[in-house]
């Protein structure tokens, strides 16, 4: 994986934690993987005509 040891993944965790702290860890974690899976679902959603009518219909 991109010529990177165990040493320097150690390294690149220790950095992360220090820079973001340990505490918020879990959320950035969190809502990355909600933004990934909404990104997910737009992106493998197929193009509804009802679906088009309706969010026109809101604004």
């Amino acid at each position: 994986m991109f010529g990177l040891g165990m040493g320097e993944l150690i390294v690149v965790a220790i950095v992360i934690v220090v820079f973001f702290g340990a505490k918020r860890l879990p959320q950035m974690g969190g809502s990355l993987g909600k933004a990934l899976k909404n990104f997910k679902t737009e992106v493998t959603k197929k193009d509804d005509p009802e679906e088009i009518e309706d969010k026109s219909e809101e604004s």
